[in-house]
């Protein structure tokens, strides 16, 4: 599988065009050592922790993390290659996954931060 949507939340986001309600939810980060697969549960990295992440306000069609950097204190010797999205802390639903820019390996005792991360709805109409 390629890094993106759940399909769940594909179809509830879709289904707004059908006038059907969408409520907002707070995502929450997890990492992986490999593709997090259509589940969101393969590949999970020794440190099964996820943390919540803030967003700025959209704007043209995309939002980033805000300025609350979002850190995790690593627990074993791996190699991070992607993240998934949730919208819980623990259980709930999975939301989307990508791939990190580049990957990153740590050690336990380390502390990794996400510092950037990019969603957006494109290409826009011009």
């Amino acid at each position: 599988m390629t890094a993106g949507l759940a399909s769940a939340h594909a179809n509830a986001l879709l289904n707004v065009y059908r006038g059907t309600s969408f409520t907002g939810i707070t995502l929450y980060i997890q990492l992986h050592t490999g593709d997090p697969g259509s589940a969101g549960t393969a590949n999970a990295s020794t440190n099964t922790t996820r943390n919540s992440a803030s967003f700025s306000a959209a704007s043209g069609g995309s939002m980033s993390l805000s300025a609350s950097p979002t850190s995790w204190s690593m627990t074993a010797t791996e190699t991070l290659t992607h993240i998934s999205m949730w919208d819980a802390s623990s259980s709930g639903n999975f939301i989307r996954s990508a791939a990190l820019t580049s990957s990153k390996s740590v050690v336990s005792g380390d502390t990794y931060t996400q510092n950037t991360l990019q969603l957006s709805y494109t290409p826009l109409a011009a």
